[in-house]
């Protein structure tokens, strides 16, 4: 029996734990008291109407059925704002604790769904394949405490993504309650002379840890939510207010592949996602957790600028995204999108490398070296205060 048919075993409608085949047995102190949370887009949120330049009148033009009418846009300057759907995201932004990217992506992108998200999942540039995500090189380098519950939680999808390796030990959680309930059957006895039944068993020790370390007990004062969405943030929140420690955590909201009826789509998804962040910035302060909290979204890329026949986007490139946390210093950041220079397949240019993004969460979050990890030098961001 393989380890990743042992763990499908082990009640995978609600987890499963991913190992590698040893642990290191001395983990070194860094700066994984910070908890990372990633919140992947997944299909590729239509940028332009996220974070809409409702004073240019290419944006317009570009759209003339899609664009966001100026009297709804959530205005933050004189030039930009926010689809109306993210109005729950305004007192964040007025609290400079939103920093919205403009522009990000990277050089000769790739508009397909499964290669464009392991460039960014494992930050490769785009002629090269990475076996290992960017997170599990990071942990491996440099591996969280042994005394966390995990390393990783992945909630709302079953793709690992940027934690995907040997090296991480990662959750996947789709309900506390059940994971613990379940894990009660996982009772490590010693150790075998055998050693595939010794890898099992040292899988079922790590089980046991996990599920000592979570909690699904504590009593919210936090509304969260209803749908797929608010349910994962609320599970993401229950895990971290178990104490055991985690040092990054994996959301994701499905449907933003909006090539048709885009209005609707969106309108939904990004008041699914307004209200799921929301939601988890209060629970965050309730824990007093939010000061050590870092939410980043991401996509595998952008929207085309020009709206197309079926009231909807085609696949793009530069995208904006956002990062949210106490000690996120709020503002418009990156390259502001030039609709008036579109490339030869009428795409934005992009002015922000993602892996700046990822080196912020490197270098400044967590005090790791990100050379090695990104591959090559990314200066990060300049967007959190310090501690």
């Amino acid at each position: 029996m393989n380890r990743r048919h042992f763990l499908q075993s082990v009640g995978a409608a609600s987890c499963s734990l991913l190992l590698p085949p040893a642990l290191a047995q001395t983990r070194s102190r860094t700066g994984y008291d910070n908890l990372l949370i990633l919140v992947e887009l997944k299909g590729g949120n239509d940028g332009l109407n996220t974070v809409v330049p409702y004073a240019d009148r290419n944006y317009y033009n570009l759209r003339p059925r899609l664009a966001i009418p100026r009297d709804k846009v959530l205005q933050l300057d004189e030039r930009t704002g926010l689809h109306p759907s993210l109005a729950p995201l305004l007192s964040t932004w007025k609290n400079r604790e939103l920093a919205i990217v403009q522009g990000v992506g990277y050089p000769s992108p790739n508009l397909s769904h499964f290669r464009s998200i392991e460039i960014w999942d494992t930050a490769s540039d785009s002629d090269e394949t990475l076996a290992d995500g960017w997170l599990a090189r990071a942990f491996a380098a440099t591996p969280p405490p042994a005394a966390f519950a995990a390393d990783g939680i992945v909630i709302g999808s079953a793709e690992a993504g940027p934690l995907e390796g040997v090296g991480p030990r990662v959750i996947t959680l789709t309900n506390t309650q059940q994971f613990l309930r379940q894990a009660q059957l996982a009772a490590p006895e010693g150790r075998a002379r055998n050693p595939a039944l010794d890898h099992i068993l040292k899988i079922e020790a790590d089980i046991v840890q996990a599920a000592r370390g979570l909690s699904a007990s504590y009593e919210f004062r936090t509304e969260f939510p209803g749908g797929p969405f608010g349910n994962a943030v609320k599970t993401a929140c229950q895990a971290v207010a178990g104490k055991g420690g985690v040092a990054a955590v994996k959301l994701s909201l499905n449907g933003f592949d909006t090539h048709s009826n885009q209005p609707g789509t969106q309108e939904r998804l990004l008041g699914d996602l307004a209200a799921g962040l929301a939601a988890l910035r209060a629970a965050m302060m309730e824990l007093d957790r939010w000061n050590s909290t870092l939410v980043l979204t991401y996509a595998e890329f952008g929207r085309r600028p020009k709206e197309n026949q079926s009231n909807g986007t085609d696949h793009g490139t530069a995208n904006a995204h956002f990062l949210l946390g106490g000690r996120v210093r709020g503002g418009l950041v990156g390259a502001i999108p030039r609709l008036d220079r579109l490339d030869g397949a009428g795409n934005v240019a992009f002015g922000v490398d993602f892996r700046s993004v990822y080196a912020i969460v490197l270098e400044q979050w967590w005090g790791l070296p990100s050379q090695n990890i990104l591959q090559a030098r990314h200066p990060p961001l300049d967007v959190l205060r310090s501690a």
